[in-house]
């Protein structure tokens, strides 16, 4: 027990490539330099996110749909390149590796960008103002923030998966830090935010674009260089090789011993024993998807040695229950999209609304459009703090779980929040449009611009329940040699749903032209956007029905500790963690 204290045994090794000392590594002395360099890279991207549409309709002169198109596709492939990104960095790259790499290609799209709006011949013209951009222009700019998405693609899950490696699962003390981690991360993260909507988006606005993007590459930059020098405190993970071969062993196992019947009893399932088992955690038998049991069933005709020589004819009851997870898991990742595509509206139509309403505070100062998204992340904070300081060591005593609540009950709350916020911006907008109808000439323009407010706080609500729980949820169920890609899964919800809120403006564009006239106009005025909020109400209320009926059925893993049994999730007296919504 001594040595336990002393070192960490979870598999993880200092920079020299051996056992780290617990003392000198890992956990806060660590995570600290990897949040700091994770403020910087949310600095910049939401710096250049919540603005595109004003770029791309302003200086670009896109028009409303192809504007939000535009943002919703970079967005979308900004959210899935982390699939790419995590894979490498689990099978191959090594989770530092890849952070390392991917900011240097994010680095490069920064200075790109830069260029595309400082150097003459490839700035959008030589005037101030222009009807249309130059080619070069548009080219070097979509050029240059498709490489901040690369970047994005291996910066994302492995940074935050290797900021989480800091913890030992099997510490008692650390896995309760763990449990913090995620709720800081998404602190520092929201600090970036609120500093890249505020400070960076007001130089765009009132200084120029090109000082903003120098601002944005100098920060980038001094980060990586502090990354660097948090190399000694760091836990690492050596890569063990795809992680996707053992589930495909699993399936065809399964398939060749479909004729053989499971065993009654669990036990007779072949495992390794605990001794041999070198990396990763030994999970428990459960009794769901009992098919894929059958790649765990020793044959007669053959001895166990032999067997174990062969992957594809036999595999342990661990690798066959990490599979059950990922399957699992399917169902609950299907039903979190539609929170993804009420996030969506927040980074396009919620920003755009802002431009047309008054955005004066006194007499000379005027609030940038993209600004406004601050309370998103001031909503993000205040629920952040409230759950971590007031609502987990409440909910800690009440129902005995380190958690507080769980997690799917957290995601759960922070549904119900998009569906307000849906609700809560169609009567907005609908009291935006009859001003405009009752007298064109000004428009929204007597409209303040905090009728927005309520909108983006409950956004922000949502996002400190939902997607804080979303990265504990794909981080914490996924095998341990998945994590990156566990990461890669929640950023992919939001990437998808990105896809989907393009495909459906397209598709309800399509049907209500049809009908009569399209929902979505040349501009806001002419658009029906009060309508497409109350059909994301509706999509998402629907969706929680069946949300809520899967978390109900959802079985969290369940990991055998090296000393004791160590459930995942902490759940006590749930067997296999099966959860209830309540």
């Amino acid at each position: 027990m001594e040595q336990r204290e002393k070192w960490v045994y979870d598999s993880s090794l200092d920079h020299k490539g051996r056992v780290p000392l617990r003392a000198t590594t890992g956990v806060w002395k660590a995570s600290l330099f990897i949040i700091a360099i994770e403020f910087s890279e949310r600095l910049s991207y939401f710096g250049i996110a919540t603005s595109l549409i004003i770029y791309l309709t302003k200086v670009m002169h896109q028009d409303l749909k192809t504007a939000a198109k535009n943002v919703n596709y970079w967005t979308g492939v900004t959210t899935i390149m982390p699939l790419l990104g995590g894979f490498l960095a689990d099978a191959y790259l090594g989770r530092f590796t890849t952070v390392l790499a991917s900011s240097i290609v994010y680095l490069l799209g920064l200075i790109l960008l830069t260029m595309s709006r400082l150097v003459p011949n490839l700035r959008p013209c030589d005037s101030s103002t222009c009807l249309e951009p130059r080619k070069i222009h548009e080219v070097f700019f979509f050029l240059a923030i498709y490489l901040i998405s690369i970047g994005t693609g291996g910066h994302k899950p492995s940074l935050e998966s290797f900021g989480a490696d800091q913890f030992d699962d099997d510490h008692s003390e650390e896995r309760r830090k763990k449990m913090s981690f995620f709720n800081w991360w998404n602190f520092g993260l929201c600090s970036g935010l609120l500093l890249g909507v505020t400070v960076v988006v007001y130089v765009q606005d009132h200084v120029s674009w090109a000082v903003a993007d120098i601002i944005l590459t100098i920060v980038m930059a001094s980060s990586l260089v502090v990354f660097c020098i948090g190399r000694p405190f760091y836990r690492y993970r050596k890569p063990p090789g795809s992680p996707l071969t053992p589930m495909v062993q699993v399936l065809v196992a399964a398939f060749a011993k479909r004729n053989l019947a499971c065993p009654s009893n669990p036990s007779q399932l072949y495992e390794v024993p605990k001794s041999q088992k070198t990396e990763g955690r030994l999970l428990w038998h459960t009794d769901k998807l009992k098919f894929l049991d059958k790649a765990a069933i020793l044959e007669d005709n053959q001895s166990s040695g032999e067997k174990q020589q062969n992957p594809w004819r036999l595999a342990t009851v661990s690798q066959v229950e990490e599979m059950k997870l990922i399957l699992n898991m399917i169902p609950i990742w299907l039903t979190t999209l539609p929170f993804g595509i009420c996030v969506a509206q927040a980074s396009t139509f919620f920003i755009k609304q802002g431009t047309t309403l008054d955005r004066k505070i006194g007499h000379s100062f005027i609030i940038p459009p993209a600004s406004i998204y601050s309370l998103a992340a001031i909503g993000m904070i205040i629920s952040v703090i409230t759950y971590e300081k007031i609502l987990v060591p409440f909910l800690r005593t009440t129902t005995g779980n380190e958690r507080g609540i769980k997690i799917l009950q957290r995601i759960g709350i922070g549904m119900v929040f998009s569906v307000l916020t849906m609700v809560v911006a169609a009567l907005v907008e609908k009291k935006r449009l009859t001003l405009v109808e009752n007298d064109p000439t000004k428009g929204s323009s007597t409209m303040s611009v905090f009728w927005l407010a309520p909108q983006f706080l409950i956004i922000g609500f949502g996002d400190g329940f939902a997607l804080v729980g979303l990265q504990e949820f794909f981080y914490d169920q996924v095998p341990d040699s998945m994590r990156s890609l566990g990461i890669a899964l929640y950023l992919s919800v939001i990437g998808v749903a990105n896809f989907i809120s393009s495909w459906l403006i397209t598709i309800v564009d399509t049907i209500t032209e049809e009908k009569g006239k399209s929902w979505f106009g040349k501009d806001l005025n002419s658009s029906r956007l009060d309508n497409f909020y109350w059909l994301l109400a509706a999509i998402t209320t629907v969706n929680l029905g069946v949300y809520v009926v899967l978390a109900r059925r959802y079985a969290y893993k369940n990991v055998q500790g090296r000393d004791v049994v160590a459930v995942a999730d902490c759940y006590k007296g749930d067997g296999v963690g099966a959860v209830e919504m309540a």
